[in-house]
């Protein structure tokens, strides 16, 4: 994903963030969070979120009741608020990381891969302070882990055979990338999919989902309970956008 594409990507989100269900959520926050009252809309929150330091203690009377919020009913939205709010973060390590991986498109999302997994670890009840530093710590450090797997990956040899390299152009269902160079052929998924995306055929949550399960390997119950997600319900998810994917893709030949 190009620059130009991660700002469209924070503009959709941000826009996202002005709709009623948002303001909603906001409402519903601020009715138990005093210090939530001073602001009208999440636009409002991340400004102040934004500025000045990341040790203000401030900071944690937004972000606590966010994150026990997210606890109580995992609702995704709570993630994509935090995603708002972390925005300039995740930008800041994707520079600050740029040795990690050369590659630009793979360290992004690789880093908003980890920093969505480092959300659904969060328990304010243990840590109920210092979440700012806390959540850009745990993204760099389980990235790190993340890259040093990868590493050692890489120093092994990879092999591909024609019916392997074929499946990687056949439609969602069957994609082996066992024996396959691993990063050429996540990128032609990630793209692929990606494409999908901002054709308006599948949402970001989709999206996000197709990348964990089906480039990055993880089973649908490991991928929901990192995510705060009901299994069923991202079983089905996983088979709503594979068949939109299917019908397009079909209806294209």
């Amino acid at each position: 994903m190009a620059v130009p594409s991660r700002d469209r990507d924070r503009e959709r989100l941000e826009q996202e963030l002005q709709t009623d269900e948002y303001r909603k959520l906001l409402r519903r926050l601020q009715k138990k969070e005093p210090f939530l009252r001073q602001f009208s809309t999440w636009a409002e929150v991340i400004t102040f979120m934004r500025n000045g330091t990341s040790t203000d203690p401030r900071k944690d009377e937004i972000l606590r009741p966010i994150f026990a919020a997210h606890g109580e009913d995992e609702d995704p939205r709570w993630r994509a608020v935090l995603l708002a709010i972390f925005w300039p973060g995740l930008e800041s390590i994707h520079f600050q990381k740029r040795g990690w991986d050369a590659d630009p498109d793979e360290r992004w999302q690789n880093i908003t891969w980890t920093f969505l997994q480092v959300l659904c670890r969060v328990d304010v009840k243990r840590r109920p302070d210092r979440l700012v530093q806390k959540v850009f710590n745990d993204t760099v450090h389980h990235l790190h882990d993340e890259y040093r797997r990868a590493w050692k990956r890489a120093n092994r040899e990879f092999t591909a055979e024609p019916e392997e390299i074929d499946a990687l152009a056949g439609g969602v269902e069957g994609i082996d990338f066992a024996g396959i160079e691993l990063r050429e052929a996540q990128e032609i998924e990630i793209e692929r999919l990606r494409e999908h995306l901002d054709g308006g055929r599948i949402t970001e949550a989709d999206f996000l989902l197709l990348i964990g399960t089906r480039v990055y390997g993880k089973s649908v119950a490991d991928y929901a309970r990192e995510a705060g997600l009901d299994y069923q319900v991202a079983k089905k998810r996983r088979q709503r956008a594979e068949a939109v994917i299917r019908r397009f893709e079909e209806g294209k030949r």
